[in-house]
């Protein structure tokens, strides 16, 4: 009897557990175009993931994948802001990548700043800038470009979100 009942406590904190650590899916667009995963800790403070397209409207592109780590503050009914660092990776692809000299490999560090409204419903919505650096940047010759395009979307990096809370 004492055993079932440690089983059934251990799966009530388990369940417990998950649920007072919110997450979030869904897409951001802008300069990018990303599915984004947001999963929040009971510290207030969320790791942000996202796959997607980078330069999207142009004739070269990159699929990226971002990894940011965000410090959330409630500013009033709803209303959040965050900032927190992260680093990407990213794999050029495109038309003519190869004559315009364009690196097809990079990794990046950066940040991100951002806005959100979460409403009553599991609907969260915001806008967020996420400047990234060119650390590393290997070009199709294998040789490494450092120099090579250092801010690439820095001032162009502002994304709308929308985010499906559970």
């Amino acid at each position: 009897m004492k055993k079932i009942f440690c089983l059934i406590l251990f799966i009530g904190a388990l369940i417990g557990s998950s649920m007072a650590q919110p997450r979030a899916i869904g897409g951001r667009i802008g300069y990018n175009l990303e599915f984004s995963y947001q999963h929040h800790f009971a510290s207030r403070n969320m790791v942000d993931l996202s796959v997607g397209a980078t330069n999207i409207w142009n004739r070269w592109a990159y699929a990226e994948a971002n990894c940011m780590f965000d410090w959330v503050f409630n500013i009033h009914n709803g209303w959040n802001w965050y900032v927190g660092p992260g680093f990407g990776l990213g794999l050029g692809y495109g038309r003519n990548w190869r004559d315009f000299g364009y690196v097809p490999f990079r990794l990046n560090l950066g940040g991100q700043l951002g806005i959100e409204y979460q409403f009553r419903i599991p609907l969260n919505l915001s806008l967020d800038w996420r400047p990234m650096v060119n650390v590393v940047g290997i070009n199709h010759r294998g040789e490494n470009v450092p120099n090579y395009n250092p801010l690439y979307d820095g001032i162009y990096s502002f994304a709308i979100g929308v985010r499906y809370r559970f």
